[in-house]
């Protein structure tokens, strides 16, 4: 996984309207939010979450990205079925998730298989990431991302 003082990886990713691409984003701030699955309750809640802050983290010159396995097609009528805000990128084949190393072994019930750990990383301006949240709990972690960027900017 990736950690405290990396860089960024410049990926691009088919998103459920545009293919998102790191380097237009460049001077920005950056948190990218990995979720196991589009529109199960874990990561329906965290979505909401992001997309409420929205606002607030475009005030704050940061882009939020939340990244699934998940085809555009259900990106979309994910996004759709909540009212989201946030781009949401689509996994399926380009392998972002093992660039940030966020495609681990799980194991459910006895058995083991490969899925995506929820995680978010921060990123500042220069493309360093700043802040990790290698698993994490869903209530009050959007908010606890947005405080993190607040320090960017101060």
């Amino acid at each position: 996984m990736l950690n405290i003082n990396d860089p960024l990886p410049q990926f691009e990713i088919q998103t459920d309207d545009i293919n998102y691409k790191v380097a237009d984003y460049n001077g920005k701030n950056m948190v990218v939010f990995f979720f196991p699955r589009a529109d199960t309750s874990g990561c329906t809640t965290e979505s909401i979450a992001f997309s409420n802050l929205q606002e607030e983290f475009e005030k704050e010159n940061c882009v939020v990205i939340g990244i699934s396995k998940d085809n555009p097609k259900k990106q979309f009528k994910f996004r759709e079925k909540y009212n989201l805000s946030i781009i949401l990128g689509a996994d399926f084949e380009n392998n972002v998730c093992e660039q940030f190393g966020v495609w681990v072994e799980k194991s459910m019930y006895g058995k083991k298989y490969m899925g995506i750990q929820r995680a978010t990383f921060l990123c500042d301006a220069k493309g360093i990431i700043t802040n990790v949240w290698p698993k994490v709990k869903i209530p009050g972690h959007a908010e606890d991302v947005l405080a993190e960027v607040k320090k960017l900017n101060n």
